[in-house]
Formats: C-alpha cells, structure tokens, sequence
C-alpha cells in the first residue's frame, strides 16, 4: 500500500470526483493540532473530511475549532437500537477512501497491533477495507517510543499494509528531547496529497 515514488504530492488535481478522508485522533498532546491538521487538509480541492476522536483526544482540543463532523463513542451507540439501525464503525469505512490516524498514541498502537476493538475508532480500523490507504503517524514520549514493543508494534502495522509517516525528533511538552514527536502537520498533508493522487490515477487508469 505504500505509495508509488513516482507520483508527486503536487503534480495535479487529485480527481474530478470527492475523495473522503476519515481522520482518527488519539490521546496524545499532539492532538492539539487537529484543528490546524483539519483546516489544512480542507484546503485541498475534491476532499471531504470527517474526525473520529478517542474520549482522551478530547482533553486535547475544543469541538468548536473542528469545522467538520465529529464522531465519537457516544454515536456508535446512540444510533444503534434495534437490528435495522447503521452502525457507525462499518458505515465510516465504507465512507472513506482514506483514513489518517494522527496523532496515533502508545496506548492505541497497542489496541491495534493487538486487535483489541474497544471503541469507535479501534473498530473503524479493525473493520478497515485493506484495499483503501490507512496512513498513521506515531506520537510519545521518547522513552516509550524507544520500548522494544513499539518498533515490533509498528512492524505489524506496516505488515498490514498500513503507512507510517515517522515521529519526528524535538523538545516534547514533557520537556525531554528525542524521537517521539508527530510528524509535522505539512508532512502529513503532503503525504495525503501524495497517496490519493496516486489512487485517483490508478482508478482512473
């Protein structure tokens, strides 16, 4: 699933029809940057974006800086009553080309690596069509970063066919300093940009 080199982030326009793009958000400190990763991927013509928030991400950021649909675990089960209802981890993967989990913290690699489905966004990636992009970018401190089970842990991610776009190196909230740190918000979107041009053009190849 990793994107072809060839294809440029800012070659053309990605397509003529609307992609979707689901965008997962964990309990990291990064998360303080959705609002800024929503807005920017919003700047990108032809594209449709919802969130999908973990209850820990909301200490994160305000619901009122986030200009699209917000899910979180409370609608899975509020629109679900009886056997006819939607449910909302299957309808969300079937809604979007492209899912982004950024930040994607420790404790929801695990869940991952794991299969441990225990709240909307963990089933929404469990559920995930393997056939459509899933891009995760990791975010911790560096000593956790640096524990052997994560690199083992992200191995599997990458063995499913998922796409990391790596932490970075800087000054942490904590104050430490070292690997662990979300890739930059232009990184992500440049990538995103990358990987459904690439997708446009396959499907329209």
């Amino acid at each position: 699933m990793e994107s072809n080199a060839s294809c440029p982030a800012d070659a053309a326009p990605l397509a003529k029809r609307q992609f979707r793009v689901l965008v997962g958000v964990t309990g990291s400190v990064a998360a303080l940057k959705l609002p800024l990763l929503v807005s920017r991927l919003l700047d990108i013509p032809g594209l449709e974006v919802a969130v999908v928030t973990t209850e820990r991400a909301k200490h994160f950021y305000s619901p009122q800086d986030i200009p699209v649909t917000l899910y979180s675990d409370a609608d899975e089960w509020e629109m679900w009553k009886g056997r006819s209802d939607p449910v909302l981890h299957i309808d969300l993967r079937r809604w979007a080309d492209l899912m982004l989990v950024a930040p994607l913290d420790a404790n929801t690699l695990g869940k991952v690596a794991s299969g441990i489905c225990d709240n909307l966004l963990t089933c929404v990636i469990r559920a995930w069509d393997c056939r459509k992009p899933l891009l995760f970018c990791p975010a911790m401190n560096t000593a956790m970063w640096e524990h052997p089970v994560t690199a083992q842990q992200v191995g599997l991610l990458k063995a499913f066919g998922y796409v990391e776009i790596p932490c970075v190196v800087k000054k942490l909230v904590c104050g430490d300093q070292g690997l662990g740190a979300m890739a930059e918000v232009g990184t992500i979107v440049d990538k995103v940009k990358e990987v459904l041009f690439c997708r446009g053009s396959s499907q329209q190849s």
